[in-house]
């Protein structure tokens, strides 16, 4: 077995390692569609902080987990999967919806570009709005749009509250929105936000880890 192999399954045999703790597996579970603050993992799981602080660390050590910086509260933090968590593994959990509905502050960019996107990836409707809607699509996400060829709605941004019901299943996708509707949503997905950058660098970024998520959350979400 060449060193390469050998690495890659050592790799492996330390996730297995790191997920065979039933409360750091627990974890993992709640992270496969969505972020949460170590406050809420702590808050599901219920245990105390230093005992999640030491879960957290394992995972982080074998590359399943990772941590960003909330935009909103800057002494807040996400926890997430990262991109090659599973790899190799199988794990998550399915849910069912009859609409999703994606949710940032002004409903002006990623929010849009996240229900464009799950129109082509799942047969369930989707819709979007913000918590404190804009008067426009932001230019910056039109742009990015057409550059992917993605169809993007020329509806105005409208208001959370127009447009939710109790029925659907609702993604934040800005940490500003979740923050402010605390438990209201389902899963958070804490994305940065291209408006406040600019630049198609940006933009281009958020499409692209909103394409990965719904890619990751479509074949999990039935239809209800």
């Amino acid at each position: 077995m060449n060193a390469e192999r050998t690495e890659s399954v050592e790799a492996r045999a330390a996730k297995h390692a790191a997920l065979g703790d039933p409360t750091r597996l627990r974890i993992v579970d709640l992270l496969t569609l969505g972020d949460l603050s170590p406050s809420e993992i702590r808050m599901a799981l219920g245990i105390p902080g230093n005992l999640l602080t030491h879960h957290l660390n394992v995972l982080e050590t074998v590359g399943i987990a990772a941590r960003t910086r909330s935009e909103a509260d800057k002494r807040r933090s996400y926890v997430h999967l990262t991109d090659t968590a599973l790899h190799g593994l199988s794990s998550g959990r399915v849910e069912r919806a009859s609409r999703v509905v994606f949710v940032c502050t002004a409903n002006s960019a990623r929010s849009q570009l996240a229900a464009a996107l799950w129109s082509t990836r799942s047969s369930i409707p989707a819709a979007s709005g913000g918590t404190h809607p804009a008067e426009r699509i932001d230019p910056g996400a039109i742009a990015a749009a057409d550059r992917h060829a993605l169809p993007l709605s020329e509806e105005a941004p409208r208001a959370l509250e127009a447009v939710v019901t109790d029925a659907d299943f609702v993604v934040t996708v800005c940490d500003n929105a979740h923050e402010e509707l605390g438990t209201t949503g389902h899963l958070h997905w804490s994305i940065p936000d291209p408006v406040r950058v600019g630049t198609d660098e940006a933009f281009d970024t958020a499409y692209d880890e909103l394409e990965r998520r719904i890619g990751g959350l479509a074949p999990r979400l039935a239809a209800s």
